[in-house]
């Protein structure tokens, strides 16, 4: 991270919080050893917890140091507008009351963000209109789980309560789009293996998303066939019922081009290379943006997730300077995106206003 950025990140808190209350030099003294603490703690912690050495221990230390600092830089700016509006009140009182205020919504935020990202996701039902899908398969359901990012903290327990919750929607079709876990197959299996599980009447399917590609993403691909999944490793599937068919097809996220794993990167043409005639497509991409080359194919329906629908506000204005959509179902073109804000988190383990999901797509012939 630029040290401009964490200069800025910090010290806006540390003005607001701190220097403008005019809390005494003891207050004074104290507030500014506990911000440089921080600054100096979050960075090497991440390091440490992020880089080939993987410290769990580190990482989930500077996971929550970073959400932490961001919800007090975000609500530290929003704050100039309580600011505004006690003019009329003299300082330091005023400064006083801005501290409380940003302190005390941060803190509700940051408590009420970790029971939202910890908890089983709620299943969010949409219904997507495909004019070529045959009446057969009227009705087919497409669970969707992305996003999960198995990581420092031990969610085996979490893990077997979102497959509970996914075979009780009794899917046709159980989808996960990526970013699937954070680390080595041998250090994130015992969180992983309870997918095993999953129960779906016509398949499973998996891709890769640009998190297995930091780690293990061939081993990733390889476990994933070991606990009964199909892996969509820029390959499709065909899927019959009732006499009408659906291609299901995957393909690898761009990461994976870079990688120097023989074979990895988003083949399109090779996903799609045997599509029958008139058979629509369902395509899993994690990434978003990847939808720019599904529209050119013609693809029905792309299936994503990556950008956690911001994860931590107001971190989705930066998501969309990258990702064309945040979350939600859009149209492009002919083609239909439906963009998942995950079914866990990435790092600080906080999700606030960008609420994570277990998504049950039914598919609808026109």
């Amino acid at each position: 991270m630029p040290i401009l950025a964490m200069l800025l990140l910090f010290g806006v808190p540390w003005w607001t919080l701190v220097l403008a209350p005019e809390w005494g030099l003891a207050g004074t003294i104290a507030g500014t050893a506990v911000v440089v603490l921080g600054l100096v703690t979050m960075p090497f912690a991440m390091f440490r917890g992020h880089s080939r050495h993987q410290s769990d221990a580190a990482a989930r230390l500077g996971d929550s140091l970073l959400a932490v600092i961001w919800v007090l830089f975000s609500w530290s700016i929003l704050s100039l507008v309580l600011r505004v509006a006690l003019l009329g009140v003299d300082d330091p009182a005023r400064s006083r009351i801005v501290a409380g205020a940003t302190a005390l919504i941060a803190a509700g935020l940051l408590v009420h963000g970790h029971r939202v990202a910890m908890r089983v996701p709620p299943v969010k039902a949409v219904d997507v209109a495909i004019p070529r899908l045959g009446p057969g398969l009227d009705g087919l359901r497409v669970a969707v789980l992305t996003d999960t990012h198995f990581g420092p903290i031990d969610r085996t327990k979490w893990s077997e309560e979102v497959v509970a919750a996914v075979n009780a929607l009794e899917a046709d079709v159980v989808c996960h789009a990526g970013d699937l876990a954070d680390g080595a197959v041998a250090k994130r299996r015992k969180q992983v293996d309870p997918l095993g599980g999953v129960q779906a009447g016509l398949g499973r399917f998996y891709i890769t998303g640009n998190h297995e590609y930091f780690g293990e993403a061939q081993a990733w691909l390889d476990h994933m066939e070991g606990l009964g999944w199909e892996t969509l490793h820029n390959r499709a599937t065909l899927l019959e019922r009732d006499g009408d068919r659906i291609l299901f097809a995957g393909i690898d996220d761009p990461t994976g081009t870079a990688s120097g794993l023989p074979g990895h990167g988003p083949d399109l043409a090779a996903a799609l290379a045997d599509r029958p005639a008139g058979v629509p497509v369902v395509l899993l991409a994690h990434q978003p943006k990847q939808v720019r080359e599904a529209r050119e194919a013609g693809v029905d329906l792309q299936i994503s997730g990556h950008t956690h629908g911001g994860q931590i506000w107001p971190f989705h204005y930066l998501v969309r300077f990258d990702q064309p959509t945040l979350s939600g179902l859009t149209r492009h073109g002919e083609t239909q995106l439906y963009n998942s804000r995950g079914t866990g988190f990435w790092g600080p383990p906080f999700r606030i206003f960008a609420p994570s999901e277990i998504t049950l797509l039914t598919l609808r012939s026109a």
